[in-house]
Parts: C-alpha cells; sequence; structure tokens
C-alpha cells in the first residue's frame, strides 16, 4: 500500500516502550516514548550508545514490535498488520541506510540497486534504467559495474543511499550512517542526505552519536536510558 501524506504529522509515536528479556533479566529499552516527526524534516535522534535510540528506529519503521504503545505512519497503525503486510508497506514507503552497507558483495553497484526494485515487482529493463538514473544521482554513474570491495566505504554508502531511494520512499530511516566513514567521506554523504531532503521533501530520521550529522539536522531529539530527554 503505497500511501500519499495528508496527515499534519508522518510520524507519531503514542507512549512507546519496548521491553526485551535476556534469561532471567528484562531490558527497558524504551520507556514511554512519544514523538511526532512532520513530513520534510530531517529529524536526528542523539545519545550514547545503548540509549535507546537504534530500537526507536526499528519500533518506528516496523523493523521491531512494540511492548506498549503505537506507531502510526500516516494515520496507519502498524501494529495491526501482520509481518506480510508490514514488509510489503515498508518495501512501498520506506528505505534504509545502515552503518555497514548490507551490500551483496558479489553483486555490481547497479545489481545492488537492481535488485531492491525487482523485490518491489519492477521488471528487469526498467529496474535497470532507475538503478541507473539512482547510482547517478548520488554521484556513481562511472562506478555502476564495481562491485562493493571495488568501492571505498563513501563509495558504498552512496549506493546504500542509491538502493533505499529505490522505491521513491516517504521516509528514509538512517542508523549511524557515517559511522564507517572518514571526515571527508561523512561530509559527503551528509551533503548529499540534505539534498535529497530538500530537493524531494523526503523525511529523515537519523541515529546517530555523531555531531557532524546533528548540525544538519532541522530537530534534533536526545535519549537516555530509553526515553526522550
Amino acid at each position: 500500500m503505497k500511501i500519499n501524506p495528508d496527515n499534519e504529522y508522518l510520524i507519531v509515536a503514542e507512549n512507546v516502550h519496548k521491553t526485551y528479556k535476556m534469561g532471567n533479566i528484562l531490558v527497558n529499552a524504551l520507556r514511554g516514548v512519544n514523538l511526532k516527526v512532520l513530513k520534510g524534516e530531517m529529524l536526528v535522534i542523539m545519545g550514547p550508545s545503548g540509549c535507546g535510540k537504534t530500537t526507536l528506529l526499528n519500533c518506528m519503521s516496523g523493523l521491531d514490535n512494540v511492548t506498549q504503545g503505537r506507531i502510526l505512519i500516516n494515520g496507519i497503525q502498524l501494529d495491526t498488520m501482520d509481518d506480510d503486510k508490514k514488509s510489503r508497506f515498508r518495501a512501498e514507503n520506506m528505505g534504509f541506510v545502515f552503518q555497514f552497507y548490507n551490500l551483496l558483495p558479489v553483486l555490481t553497484a547497479l545489481e545492488n540497486v537492481m535488485m531492491a526494485l525487482q523485490i518491489a515487482g519492477v521488471s528487469p529493463n526498467q529496474a535497470r534504467e532507475k538503478a541507473k538514473h539512482l547510482l547517478a544521482l548520488v554521484g556513481l554513474k562511472d562506478w555502476s559495474e564495481h562491485k562493493p570491495p571495488e568501492l571505498s566505504g563513501g563509495q558504498q554508502q552512496r549506493v546504500t543511499i542509491a538502493r533505499a531511494l529505490a522505491n521513491d520512499p516517504l521516509i528514509v530511516w538512517a542508523d549511524e550512517p557515517t559511522g564507517d566513514l572518514d571526515s571527508d567521506n561523512s561530509e559527503e554523504i551528509l551533503d548529499l542526505m540534505c539534498e535529497l531532503n530538500i530537493r524531494n521533501q523526503q523525511t529523515f530520521v537519523i541515529a546517530t552519536h555523531d555531531p557532524k550529522v546533528s548540525n544538519r539536522a532541522t530537530r534534533i531529539i536526545q535519549m537516555k536510558n530509553g526515553a526522550i530527554i
């Protein structure tokens, strides 16, 4: 189900709790989080390791289930969907950028982006043309036939961003997108995400502890011990 945003808030988290069981110990990863995100925001979630920012990102995107509370994307409640519907909803409306790229090393940059399109049902010919366009958009037109081991860290992250944009997502979720990059590559990736946010009005929600990322945000929230402070 591809959605067109018609609510003031694109993302809403209401009284979200997430509890994990580790042996006999209960870990309260999220403690009553409330958060609203406008369409077109570049929201940065900051805090030290273990504060809950990645857990919040995973719960808001539907990669993980909440223990209590609810998540709404454009008014649609994620936890009312079964796993198949939730997966389709993510594939049609969301893109993901992770710290360690998650690219398939045996495929070229072009094939990695094409795969995301073909999973969404795009024909091979259309997927190839759109993947070429997306790689050109992120500055990798001349690197499309290279495999990930032949690319620098910054180039691999650009492929990841191209893949994340494959379905024209309303929301791009990014977890430590500069965490494995040097300073120059970090700046280039941040420039690219800011450009996409402004040009396409795509909403970016980024979990990070990197102050360089927070400097580019339209809004910053700080987390500590599973709560927004």
